[in-house]
């Protein structure tokens, strides 16, 4: 059964509420391929006393060893928020072609910040294109 974008939306809201439990931000992500869920993350912040435990990170942290490759052009990242600028130094550098999220991020969004390093095209040599971008719609 291909699983559309609300399916996926849905797995990370799950996974933010399993994070705002242990006393994190309600944040979660997956990374899919081909319709199949390659690794799935909530913010692990607080409980990990580190700043780099975003969930998107998280997740490609996860996709890069179950896939064991650097390359994850071939993967979707879906989360509840838009990806912040450290998430999105990760994403373009492994080459992920498309990002879902939920909710726009205040201030340091990788779309929607004065410093949209998600979408700019002025990134080192070697970096990927930037990924298509869905911002979801609550009611998808």
């Amino acid at each position: 059964m291909m699983k559309n974008t609300h399916y996926y939306i849905q797995r990370c809201l799950a996974l933010g509420k399993q994070a705002a439990e242990k006393g994190n931000s309600m944040v979660g992500a997956l990374v899919v391929k081909d319709d199949e869920i390659i690794s799935e993350a909530e913010e692990s912040v607080k409980t990990k006393n580190d700043i780099t435990c975003h969930a998107e990170i998280e997740a490609i942290r996860k996709a890069v060893k179950n896939l064991m490759t650097n390359d994850l052009s071939g993967c979707i990242l879906y989360s509840t928020h838009e990806p912040c600028i450290m998430c999105s130094y990760a994403i373009r550098f492994y080459k992920i072609k498309q990002v879902a999220y939920l909710h726009q991020s205040q201030y340091l969004g990788g779309v929607s910040s004065s410093m949209p390093l998600l979408v700019t095209n002025k990134v080192p040599p070697g970096w990927s294109n930037a990924p298509i971008i869905n911002h979801v719609k609550e009611d998808s």
